[in-house]
């Protein structure tokens, strides 16, 4: 969070640069080589397509920094996060481009070479002013930071200003700047190059304490210098130039930093000794890592305790989980600004509150004497009412006196009309006891009328409610008679169809019981048929087998070579009536053909299978055509010719 302000405020500057209207807005073209830019030196890979579709719409005309910070947020400062963790994202070449960018058209040097600060000087000044702003923007630099920075800077140098020197010197910019709340960076710039506050110091002077202060606040340098440090392998003695870092300590071959021989790394489990001089060496000291002890010599007792000092705060830093002590102090600082307003906010606030009271006493100061003099008023109205009201008091009593006098005269004659009152008024209560006597009867004799016109009025109504009741009763009477003249109509019409439906089935019943009658005959005579054809049946199937038998004998075909049966055969003597009885077997069977030609009816046909049960051959019938084209063939097996005798005739 803390990165993503810094680079937030260095991208501010390049924006405002760009806004040459000062509008508030930029071109789209400009910001797209802003961003690319910005690409470049972050070391993010250029996402034109994401570029191209954030400023894809149909206005052509310039965004604000509104527009601007989705794309800059998502695209650019949170890929920067995952660059400062690999290492590849330098700040400073960062800085650097938004500088470039808001010189131009800011900041000019002087072209007589008169200015104090160089390009370079300005570059770190202009950083130095972004780490010590406000998060507001427009950035300023409140007077406490511009003090602060100023000091050190002098510091640098071995230079001291006065207290109040420099609060004139303050006041005196914020005058020209028309400004309260601090200074711009410009103005901060200005500061520096006119040179009031440097004494005439040299600028070169002048750089070297800019750029040491860099060091120390931008690239968290807690302290740099030279320091003998031991070998660890041939243990002998070499100056080193080195720098400490919250995290490490550095050291090179030289000042200028290019060879760097070293890096010693700090944790919360080093620690830092003092130890004792020897082998010729002064004002040592140690530091302790988890692998190591590095031996360190400073040129004199004062540095050795700038050293450990400034050690021992780097692992405290390490400790506490803190990256930079300068960002600690700023943040520090912050607070006890924001404090010291809060309690010059309250101090104003109770005097303004005090003010009120103050008011409010003098408002209720004023109503007091308002209300004395209102009550001195009230006294001196209250003597006059009240003499007013004795006087009227005296009067008063001197006229009730007369009217005393006057009331025990009337109370004489007022006792003698009494006594005349009071005799009236006997006779008039006596008057009144007989009339309410009178009234008494009278409302009873009311009370009895009324009741009876009261049972009159429900006997009224109760024969009125009779007399509904039996209309309404009639009228129920009239439709159930009604509905029953349609009942009975339509159950006199059901009646008669049920009759002639009776009459129609028993008409139907009769002819079905005549056919019923016709059908057992049928089936008798049937039956008889049956039994004939079946005694018929099992006689022809006898002869047929017989007969096959027969004709496969006197059939059998005579082959050439074949030798014709002598006259000697045992069978010679019965030739004759053999063929004679085939012949008259054949009449038989096609006789018994064209009986067998006449289809049974259905009844006689099913008879006759229960009675053969499924065990007697079906005999084919064949039409006349058939029996033309193909005479049936009978034979028969040797094995059924001596199985088979042939019946008797």
């Amino acid at each position: 969070m803390a990165l993503r302000k810094e680079l937030l405020k260095s991208i501010w500057y390049a924006f405002t640069a760009l806004d040459v209207e000062k509008s508030g807005k930029v071109s789209k073209s400009q910001l797209k080589v802003l961003s690319h830019n910005l690409y470049t030196v972050l070391h993010i890979p250029h996402d034109p397509v994401a570029l191209e579709e954030h400023f894809r719409d149909d206005d052509d005309g310039p965004v604000s920094s509104q527009g601007y910070m989705p794309y800059l947020n998502k695209y650019i400062l949170d890929k920067a996060w995952w660059q400062v963790e690999e290492g590849a994202f330098v700040k400073e070449h960062f800085d650097e481009l938004c500088w470039t960018l808001t010189a131009k058209k800011n900041y000019w040097l002087d072209s007589n070479g008169t200015s104090l600060l160089s390009n370079q000087d300005a570059f770190r000044l202009w950083c130095l002013f972004n780490f010590l702003s406000e998060d507001k923007y427009p950035l300023i630099m409140v007077p406490d930071e511009v003090e602060y920075l100023l000091k050190k800077v002098l510091s640098s140098m071995s230079l001291e200003v006065g207290l109040g020197e420099l609060e004139e010197l303050l006041a005196q910019e914020a005058q020209a700047a028309q400004t309260t709340g601090g200074l711009s960076v410009w103005q901060f710039l200005e500061l520096f190059n006119s040179g009031r506050c440097l004494r005439g110091v040299g600028r070169d002077t002048l750089s070297m304490a800019i750029h040491e202060v860099y060091q120390e606040l931008i690239q968290d340098v807690l302290k740099q210098g030279y320091l003998w440090k031991r070998g660890h392998l041939r243990r002998n003695w070499a100056e080193r130039w080195f720098q400490l870092q919250p995290s490490c300590l550095c050291y090179f071959a030289s000042e200028e930093c290019k060879e760097k021989r070293g890096t010693i790394p700090l944790d919360q489990h080093c620690c830092v000794e003092v130890l004792p001089d020897r082998e010729g060496k002064r004002c040592m000291f140690c530091v302790k890592t988890a692998s190591r002890t590095y031996e360190m010599s400073a040129s004199d007792t004062r540095q050795r305790q700038e050293w450990t000092a400034a050690i021992q705060t780097a692992i405290r830093l390490q400790a506490e989980g803190k990256t930079s002590l300068h960002k600690d102090l700023k943040q520090k600082r912050r607070e006890q600004r924001e404090q010291r307003e809060r309690r010059r906010a309250a101090k104003e606030e109770e005097l303004l509150r005090l003010q009120q009271l103050q008011e409010e006493k003098e408002r209720k100061l004023q109503e007091l004497e308002l209300l004395q003099e209102a009550q001195r008023q009230a006294e001196r109205l209250l003597q006059e009412e009240e003499e007013r009201r004795r006087s009227q008091h005296r009067e008063l009593q001197q006229a009730l006196e007369c009217q005393l006098r006057e009331a025990e005269q009337a109370r004489a004659s007022m006792q003698a009309e009494m006594e005349l009152k009071k005799e009236e008024a006997a006779r008039q209560r006596q008057r009144i006891e007989e009339l309410e006597e009178m009234q008494q009867r009278l409302q009873e004799a009311l009370q009895l009328e009324v009741k009876a016109r009261r049972d009159e009025e429900a006997v009224r109504l109760a024969q009125t409610r009779l007399l509904e009741e039996e209309e309404e009763k009639l009228k129920q009477l009239l439709q159930l008679k009604e509905e029953q003249e349609r009942y009975i109509e339509r159950a006199q019409q059901e009646k008669q169809e049920l009759q002639q439906e009776m009459a129609q089935q028993s008409r139907s019943l009769q002819e079905a019981q005549e056919q019923l009658e016709e059908v057992r005959q049928n089936r008798q005579r049937a039956d008889e048929d049956v039994e004939a054809a079946q005694r018929k049946l099992r006689q022809a199937s006898t002869n047929v087998k017989h007969w096959n038998v027969q004709m496969n004998r006197l059939m059998h075909p005579i082959a050439p070579g074949d030798k014709r049966p002598t006259s000697s055969s045992s069978f010679t003597g019965f030739q004759a009536p053999l063929l004679a009885r085939r012949d008259s077997s054949l009449k038989r069977l096609t006789r018994w053909g064209s009986q067998g030609n006449r289809t049974p009816s259905p009844i006689s046909s099913e008879r006759q299978k229960s009675l053969n049960g499924g065990d007697e051959p079906s005999i084919p019938t064949s039409t006349p055509q058939e029996d033309k084209l193909d005479p049936p063939i009978l034979a028969s097996t040797p094995q059924e010719d001596k199985l088979d005798p042939a019946p008797e005739n």
